[in-house]
């Protein structure tokens, strides 16, 4: 399976939740996954709310024919940056993550090593503002190797289906 094949795959899982976007993306990313989330609780009429809650992904997707620890660095700082730019933090912000998913023929060990390690996170205003989590999965498709971060282990099981 060639890169561009298993984004198709993987983008047509997050359709169903996900506000998917293919065209005028910004590179270095193939795709954009974006979710938002409202979520309210009531005491028998709406009115008589007690409690609101906002959640937001961004999910930004590269392909590559070779990876190397530099372009991790910078795939990874860009989507960070993209992500936190469009955070708005506000009483009801629960929390707004950011996910990278990478895609090439060829990750070089360092390159393993750098999304194994990598960690993102922010807290606003002592998490009463909410908070934001930075996943990262990269999938090496000619040998089929995961690699993940420590929440992108969530992600483990969607990538195991798309990839057999």
């Amino acid at each position: 399976m060639t890169p561009n094949e298993a984004l198709e795959r993987i983008t047509r899982s997050y359709v169903r939740y996900y506000n998917v976007i293919r065209e005028d993306v910004e590179p270095p990313f193939a795709a954009e996954a974006i979710f938002h989330s409202h979520n309210e609780q009531y005491v028998l009429v709406k009115s008589a709310r007690i409690s609101e809650s906002d959640s937001h992904e961004y999910v930004f997707f590269a392909t590559a024919e070779q990876l190397g620890a530099k372009d991790v660095d910078i795939l990874e700082q860009t989507a960070w940056e993209r992500g936190m730019a469009r955070v708005q933090p506000h009483m009801n912000h629960r929390n707004s993550d950011v996910t990278l998913i990478l895609l090439a023929e060829r990750i070089d060990p360092d390159a393993k090593l750098a999304v194994k390690k990598s960690h993102r996170s922010k807290s606003y205003k002592h998490t009463l503002h909410g908070w934001s989590n930075y996943r990262a999965i990269a999938l090496e498709t000619s040998s089929g190797d995961l690699v993940y971060n420590r929440l992108g282990k969530d992600l483990k099981k969607l990538f195991r289906n798309i990839s057999k």
